[in-house]
């Protein structure tokens, strides 16, 4: 008899309700059970999984290492699909082997080189994957240097945190004066130059941006599924072109992004975004782990994070190819279940090893009425 796969999922998006579902209707048939932490007492992470836990506040990378293996070991974990402290995570692969747990998650050096946008585009260029030009700012005469150059030749400059991920910190610089224009209607992503040169001489600490132009559509965001051993068994686009939402196989964006994950070593799911310069398509970022649109290439008759946990488990899934492209569609949010009971969260010594709190839920949370599976938006900010 085949025994059940014990999966975790650490701190990640809301949207990875669906990786749980997909987990549980693989293709195998195989049994699959599905351990979740968090540090929202609300996230639907918590009511999705078979059982689930508080994470620890105040934890270090280092202390969240030690927490992980805990949690590891006390549950028999056979996966471990990290979103939270990833890197740090990652440089402890063997010892996370050593009590049986397989990480799903890039070699710690790819993390890294992927964590900074700076160092990540000079590695790529290298590479000859065409990246737009940008600059690296830290006060404000770098920034108003970086967008006189970039609007003198034509373009409207926008920066992001040099670190982070889905978005969060992006703002498109405009000359126009602060006004009610700014105020009426939804938050708008634009922001007056004078207003943020002016936050950044009154800053305490410098800022660390990219400033690059503001890229065009369509958004190209390639799912790839990669092996230990370096081959791509998987590389699929999800094409973004303002509310409407595709899938492609164009060269044009599936060779860079095997390229990329070939040569960096992405192992196992990663997410690959491309936009258009001009003409050009050119890479906007690289997403060490499952985006969380992923779900989506269902559409496409794939079911990715099963194909995933069978190669962390030594399996091999084969090649990843869509018997067909899914029609065009757009995302919609739906309700999903929350726990019956909201918890407070969970503070811990910074002496570990940290023992898993008492807050646990068993599969009667999980057997709670759950709505339909709606499709929620992609790659959105990781609620902490």
């Amino acid at each position: 008899m085949v025994s059940r796969v014990r999966v975790w999922l650490n701190r990640t998006y809301a949207e990875n309700v669906f990786f749980m579902d997909q987990l549980r209707r693989n293709p195998c048939g195989r049994a699959v059970e599905i351990h979740a932490t968090h540090g929202d007492p609300d996230s639907p992470i918590l009511a999705a999984a078979d059982t689930a836990a508080l994470e620890p506040e105040g934890l270090s990378p280092a202390a969240y290492v030690e927490y992980a293996l805990d949690q590891c070991a006390r549950h028999s974990i056979d996966v471990f699909v990290p979103v939270l402290h990833q890197a740090a995570l990652a440089g402890h692969r063997e010892e996370f082997a050593a009590v049986g747990t397989a990480l799903l998650a890039p070699p710690v050096e790819a993390v890294r080189t992927f964590q900074d946008k700076v160092v990540a585009y000079e590695a790529v260029r290298e590479l000859g994957v065409p990246v737009p030009p940008w600059w690296r700012v830290r006060t404000a005469d770098e920034l108003v240097t970086a967008v006189d150059a970039l609007e003198a030749a034509g373009h409207k400059a926008c920066f992001k945190p040099a670190s982070g991920a889905g978005g969060v910190g992006f703002r498109i610089i405009t000359r126009t004066p602060f006004s009610l224009m700014h105020l009426n209607g939804f938050p708008s992503p634009y922001m007056p130059l004078d207003l943020v040169v002016e936050a950044l001489r009154g800053a305490d600490e410098p800022v660390d941006w990219l400033v690059m132009p503001q890229l065009g559509e369509p958004e190209v965001s390639v799912d790839c599924l990669t092996g230990p051993d370096g081959r791509v068994r998987m590389a699929v686009g999800r094409t973004k072109n303002g509310r409407r939402r595709g899938f492609t196989l164009d060269p044009a964006w599936i060779e860079p992004s095997r390229v990329l994950a070939e040569a960096f070593g992405l192992h196992y799911l990663t997410n690959i975004q491309f936009r258009m310069f001009g003409d050009e398509p050119v890479l906007m970022d690289v997403n060490t782990r499952p985006a969380g649109g992923l779900h989506q290439l269902s559409q496409c008759g794939i079911n990715a994070p099963w194909a995933a946990v069978r190669l962390a488990l030594g399996e091999e899934p084969g090649d990843l190819v869509p018997p067909f492209l899914g029609q065009d569609y757009a995302v919609v949010s739906g309700p999903r279940a929350v726990r019956p009971v909201s918890m407070p969260p969970q503070r811990a010594d910074l002496d570990l090893p940290v023992p898993a709190p008492d807050t646990a839920v068993g599969p009667q949370a999980a057997q709670e009425p759950r709505t339909a599976h709606a499709a929620q938006p992609s790659d959105s900010p990781l609620t902490v």
